[in-house]
């Protein structure tokens, strides 16, 4: 007896396939009208909510990331507020115009300006007690932090990171983006000659710093990711 594997090649008649549900209804002639309208009805739902899912991708795709919490700094006096790229005062809300209000403590008076996120003079109480932290400059405390008397930090600014919708961006969002090392970096930037390393935000691939230079001044950095340091002009 053979091991062989015998295959049968008798001709036999292949039957025609049934009409599917995919079909147009001049290739499906039997379906009924119920049946062709449910179809283009299909059709029309399919064609309708495809854009919108894309869309709500891309909604949930370009929405910004939470801002950087800058390096905290203890506050100090008012009468103490000099130019700086990242300095703090505590004080009473005594004041409000718009997006600015004033804050004062025992020894003086220092405007303090909100941008987009208090222009509607609500993000303080008149008589609060908060702690700002921003940069100081021309005379007005740009806040980058307000820390309200409860511990509740209030952040402000852009989220920083390369631009929504960029390739950058994209490869952050999926997890493919440069993880800086921020302690290499602060000592990087202290080998460099500077003291009171302070990180105020992020860029696409680069950190914002304030620190002070070997003559004691401040001065504002911009620190890459790559260890490179360039200076920029305080005001």
């Amino acid at each position: 007896m053979s091991d062989e594997t015998i295959i049968d090649g008798t001709a036999r008649p292949v039957p025609s396939p049934a009409p599917s549900a995919a079909q147009s209804p001049e290739q499906s002639p039997k379906q009924s009208p119920d049946l062709r309208r449910r179809h283009r009805r299909g059709l029309v739902v399919g064609a309708i909510a495809a854009p919108l899912a894309l869309g709500a991708v891309g909604l949930s795709l370009a929405q910004p990331g939470p801002a950087v919490a800058p390096t905290p700094v203890a506050p100090g006096a008012i009468s103490d507020l000099a130019p700086s790229g990242a300095i703090a005062v505590r004080g009473e809300v005594a004041e409000i115009f718009g997006n600015k209000f004033v804050l004062q403590d025992g020894t003086g008076r220092a405007l303090v300006e909100t941008g987009r996120a208090g222009e509607d003079g609500t993000l303080v109480a008149k008589g609060e007690t908060v702690t700002v932290q921003g940069r100081f400059e021309t005379g007005f405390l740009h806040a980058a932090l307000i820390t309200r008397a409860d511990g509740t930090p209030v952040l402000f600014g852009r989220a920083g990171g390369p631009p929504p919708g960029s390739l950058d961006w994209v490869r952050d969002k999926a997890g493919l983006g440069p993880r800086p090392d921020v302690p290499a970096l602060t000592a990087s930037v202290e080998k460099a000659g500077y003291g009171d390393v302070r990180i105020t935000g992020r860029g696409p691939r680069h950190w914002e710093v304030a620190a002070k230079g070997p003559d004691g001044r401040e001065r504002l950095l911009h620190v890459g990711f790559d260890g490179r340091i360039r200076e920029r002009p305080l005001l």
